[in-house]
């Protein structure tokens, strides 16, 4: 149901960068990918918070940041090239969805499955699908779709190294080592996350 083969349209063309330079083009994209996250991301960015609040190991988190981003990579690039298609009205409300299960597993389980990398690798893949359908807004050159691709990419996971960062240096290093770290600091947030979540949910399948 999520996706359909649609080999016979095109991706957007962005004629404007058509005969740019590679190191313009590489620019453009790598910082459109990091604003798509900071700061116009925001339920991306809520869904990288939820994924730093669970562990409080820097190097696990980054191992799903880069899940994360081989996913969304793959479906980027396959949906820009039309090779696979899925109506936002389907994309949108799961990638809310993959929010509040993150959000929720974060309550339930005391410590990171094995799972967790799993689980992000396959919303990443959703996730790559709706990062398409903003990033055929702009458009990519037909003569440096790669380029502009992998640029943009590179952009995505820049941004969500620094919100992981920032949420390491002023909630986990701070407050991690506190007596009940997870009642104190991951329930309240997680609980925050979550019902924002829902609502994005309701709101991508009801109202939009």
């Amino acid at each position: 149901m999520l996706l359909q083969a649609n080999v016979a349209m095109a991706h957007t063309i962005n004629y404007a960068l058509e005969k740019a330079p590679a190191q313009h083009v590489i620019l453009f994209y790598l910082k459109l990918g990091y604003t798509h996250i900071l700061p116009e991301g925001f339920d991306h960015i809520l869904f990288v918070v939820g994924l730093c609040l669970l562990s409080r190991k820097i190097n696990v988190i980054l191992w799903q940041a880069t899940a994360f981003t081989v996913a969304h990579s793959i479906t980027l690039a396959l949906s820009m090239q039309n090779i696979i298609v899925a109506p936002s009205a389907v994309v949108e409300p799961i990638i809310a969805l993959s929010i509040l299960f993150v959000a929720v597993e974060n309550i339930l389980i005391s410590e990171l499955k094995p799972w967790r990398i799993a689980l992000v690798f396959m919303f990443g893949l959703v996730h790559g699908m709706g990062f398409a359908s903003s990033l055929n807004e702009i458009g990519l050159p037909r003569n440096q779709f790669l380029t502009s691709i992998l640029s943009f990419n590179v952009g995505v996971e820049l941004g969500q190294i620094t919100v992981i960062l920032l949420v390491f240096a002023l909630v986990v290093f701070p407050l991690g080592k506190i007596p009940k770290y997870k009642t104190r600091v991951v329930y309240p947030l997680s609980l925050i996350i979550g019902v924002i979540a829902a609502y994005w949910t309701v709101e991508r399948v009801f109202f939009v």
